[in-house]
């Protein structure tokens, strides 16, 4: 098992192998100082990979042991193939967790890495103690009058257009995602080895490791009807933190108080709270997001903040 350690500031990490259907996952563990100390399992988006969470690792600064795969189809599980979809996830997050934790964890996901989180907690209610949904897990309105593949361009944009995408060289790639208006003013060396272990291939035809077809079955399976439901069918309570703008840095987020009412939740089962001055990618990677995750992931692990 390696031990990375991708730039300066990023905390070093292992990287073990969980054999699942069609191969070997690869995970992402910030080991705890005190070995019983409880375990997170924590989920990425729908092509991000396990390195999003590094700054929250940084701020969870060893207290609780923290497992983020690369989920099939993205990062280092690239090669794995299908079948994809939210409940095939879900099922290897269940092999992730037996093979790494040795009781239940701590369960959380970053949009649809929070989706797959709910599914997982449905399917396998002994795996979770807690669970917290980061901006995503509860379904939003999509786009009416769209085919399946339209809705997923609709709502994932330059994220979506990217995977067809070659690139010379890793400052090409860097380049590419500062153009971003949800990384404006956000750029960290967090944000930037989170988005390098993206590429895969040889300069001058770098590419993203995300599968296409993966992305596809994915994002049509996440905003499909069998998911909508599933947020109802909760075995334990869940906090979902929804960030104040979107996935452009638009206004607009994916939550605000009026989707979060017409989806009807019970507030005794869902619990949602307003993380304001972030947007979909930086309450998970700018500081202040990563904080307030880092702390409410403690909390739900029973550890201390210091």
């Amino acid at each position: 098992m390696s031990r990375v350690q991708p730039t300066a500031g990023v905390p070093a990490y292992e990287e073990p192998h969980v054999p699942v259907p069609g191969g070997e996952l690869a995970v992402l563990r910030w080991p705890a100082a005190d070995p019983g100390a409880p375990v997170v399992l924590a989920l990425h988006g729908i092509t991000g990979n396990g390195l999003s969470w590094g700054r929250v690792a940084h701020h969870l600064a060893g207290r609780v042991t923290l497992l983020a795969p690369d989920l099939r189809g993205r990062g280092r599980s690239g090669h794995l193939p299908g079948p994809y979809g939210i409940a095939a996830h879900a099922d290897d997050m269940a092999a992730v967790a037996r093979e790494l934790a040795p009781g239940p964890v701590v369960l959380t996901g970053h949009s649809m890495g929070a989706a797959t989180a709910v599914l997982t907690a449905v399917r396998h209610p002994g795996l979770p103690s807690a669970l917290l949904l980061v901006d995503g897990g509860v379904p939003f309105p999509v786009p009416a009058g769209l085919a399946p593949d339209e809705v997923i361009d609709a709502v994932l944009g330059p994220a979506m257009s990217r995977l067809s995408m070659t690139f010379a060289d890793r400052a090409a790639y860097r380049a590419f995602w500062q153009r971003h208006p949800g990384f404006a003013g956000a750029w960290s060396p967090w944000v930037d080895a989170y988005l390098q272990r993206d590429l895969v291939g040889v300069e001058p035809e770098l590419r993203s490791s995300c599968a296409i077809e993966a992305v596809r079955v994915d994002g049509i399976d996440q905003l499909g009807a069998e998911m909508a439901g599933v947020i109802h069918r909760l075995p334990l309570p869940a906090r979902l933190l929804w960030a104040e703008r979107g996935l452009m840095n638009e206004p607009q987020g994916l939550y605000d108080e009026h989707r979060l009412a017409a989806a009807k939740l019970d507030p005794e089962r869902v619990h949602p709270r307003h993380v304001p001055g972030t947007n979909h990618y930086t309450i998970l990677t700018g500081d202040d997001g990563a904080r307030t995750v880092a702390g409410q992931l403690l909390a739900a692990a029973g550890v201390a903040a210091p």
